[in-house]
């Protein structure tokens, strides 16, 4: 066997990252390559280098993932970006990250000490200083790494900008410096102030009004650490966000149209279920009175795009009794299945309705009902019934924060019938579903909006036409009829009579069940929400909604 190197004790004097409660050693030069590549062994110093290796497969072991983790943090700490970064599993990502945390972020004095491991999951701390033109402030926050096998059989860091701070989306970089934009001091439509420790889902709204508003409100910059957002982060509507002021520029104000009242109820609704978004409006104005999500860190009340499911038929009944196609009182067909486009599309447990007329297969959700009347139309016609009637999918709403602002692309053949039912390419967030309800009882669309127009003068979007009257009568006896005695019935209970409401459920792949959807109204009041792989709507996002609107109107 061949004599074992001696590790020159001088090689490093810094110290070890703290990993899982105790002192790692970590040898320098080639002995921490090799230690951290053949899992923790001496193979290769041991005459096993002229073998043929054998390429493991499977999760990595407790060993590697834990050696694996003290690699990766250790060098991170000593500031070894090149090593460090060899340990991922996108090294050219994790050193241009890494790099930026010193040289951009300004990022000194790192100590990381990992915690449990669990699986291939190892949770860290980091501790550290960030200093910016002789001003420091200390850093401390939580983040995890997650140890993979790459397909050459190695244990490595399975690389996201997450594991560097648990704010980054990956893209994303961290910058200290001047603010780019000055604070802001939000009020609600009382003229409390509002923020993000009483409100916590309107963290990412403060952003984006400090993005809109900090340089128009009067405020001054100050100095801060912030995630500065990507190309793929800005292209989801993402804002800059503040991690750590270093000194407090002077914040300008500004008035928002939320109710304390129901932004507070709204928060305490989402908080019982786990990734629930809420949003409340004021069906005659197009104000925002509340938006809230349990997820605190994306807006997708806002800024989601998921498949709004059979809400969506709100939309696609309009269409048809325009067209005639439908009619509230008529037979309408809702037979077990229907095929079109080379798709067999099915009802709920392959339910029928024989001889039943179109409100009764609305207030069923009945899918047959409305894919059965695809033959009829047009690629084009439900796309245009959402720009032209609701407003929506045109990309032009400016409510005073970024927003996602649904989107109905022409589709044709099975795709095309899918979106009928809220399928196929169809995509909605609750702020868009809100406006449906809304524009159902005000009889026209009115776009939703957080600061009034008249703060900076900006336009806002605008639908080219009304509904009927006709067709805004059977509308609302549709969701009238639903929320009275449909699949809104239960959650609705007592809210009646001027009030109206469609439940929903869209498949996920890859979820066991599926998202819930309910949108409905009731007086002056319209929201809608979502739970996403809650199971249906009225049982799961029904209640949030019902709640709200309870409230009064």
């Amino acid at each position: 066997m061949g004599k074992r190197r001696r590790v020159d004790e001088r090689r490093s004097k810094r110290r070890p990252a703290v990993v899982g409660g105790m002192i790692a050693v970590v040898v320098g030069g080639a002995g921490f390559g090799v230690y951290a590549l053949y899992d923790g062994g001496a193979a290769a110093e041991d005459g096993s280098a002229g073998k043929k290796l054998v390429v493991k497969s499977g999760p990595p072991s407790a060993a590697e993932v834990t050696s694996t983790a003290q690699t990766f943090l250790t060098a991170w700490q000593r500031g070894e970006v090149t090593r460090a970064a060899a340990v991922t599993d996108d090294s050219t990502a994790a050193s241009a990250l890494l790099t930026g945390y010193t040289k951009d972020a300004h990022i000194t004095d790192v100590t990381l000490t990992a915690g449990t491991r669990t699986g291939g999951k190892v949770p860290f701390s980091v501790k550290a200083t960030v200093t910016y033109k002789k001003v420091s402030k200390p850093l401390s926050y939580e983040s995890a790494l997650t140890v993979v096998r790459a397909k050459n059989g190695k244990p490595l860091v399975d690389w996201h900008a997450s594991v560097v701070h648990p704010a980054l989306a990956d893209g994303d970089t961290l910058v200290t410096g001047e603010a780019g934009d000055p604070p802001v001091k939000a009020l609600d439509r009382d003229g409390g102030e509002i923020t993000a420790a009483k409100y916590p889902s309107l963290g990412t709204v403060l952003d984006g009004l400090r993005e809109k508003y900090g340089k128009k409100a009067g405020g001054t910059a100050g100095v801060e650490l912030r995630v500065a957002r990507g190309k793929a982060s800005k292209a989801k509507k993402s804002s800059d966000k503040t991690l750590l002021e270093l000194s407090k520029g002077t914040p300008g104000t500004v008035k928002t149209t939320l109710s304390p009242t129901l932004q507070a109820a709204a928060e305490q609704q989402v908080a019982k279920t786990a990734r629930a978004s809420v949003v409340v409006l004021r069906p005659s104005t197009g104000e925002i009175l509340a938006v809230a999500n349990t997820n605190h860190g994306f807006n997708t009340a806002f800024n989601g795009s998921l498949a709004p499911g059979s809400t969506m038929k709100v939309i696609t009944s309009s269409l048809l009794i325009e067209k005639g196609l439908a009619s509230a009182d008529k037979v309408h067909p809702c037979p077990k299945t229907f095929t079109y486009g080379g798709w067999k599309f099915h009802n709920d447990d392959d339910f029928k309705i024989t001889g039943g007329t179109f409100k009764a297969s609305f207030a069923r959700s009945c899918n047959t009902a409305f894919i059965s009347q695809a033959p009829d139309l047009d690629n084009d016609s439900l796309t245009k019934q959402a720009q032209q009637v609701f407003g929506l999918s045109m990309n032009n709403w400016a409510i005073g924060v970024p927003t996602f602002d649904g989107s109905v692309p022409v589709q044709s053949a099975a795709q095309m019938a899918a979106s009928l039912i809220g399928q196929g390419g169809v995509r909605m967030n609750p702020l868009n579903m809100a406006s449906v309800a809304a524009t159902v009882k005000s009889g026209a669309f009115h776009q939703p909006y957080l600061v009034s127009p008249s703060v900076d003068d900006r336009a806002v979007a605008t639908a080219s036409r009304t509904m009927s009257s006709a067709t805004l009568s059977q509308l609302r006896e549709l969701m009238n009829y639903t929320a009275a005695y449909g699949t809104a019935a239960e959650a609705m209970s007592g809210l009646g009579p001027d009030d109206g409401a469609k439940t929903g459920s869209a498949e996920v792949d890859g979820q066991s069940k599926p998202n819930g959807w309910f949108t409905a109204y009731r007086g002056d009041l319209a929201a809608a929400g979502v739970v996403q792989a809650g199971g249906h709507g009225g049982d799961t996002a029904g209640p949030i909604v019902a709640s709200l609107l309870r409230m009064g109107g």
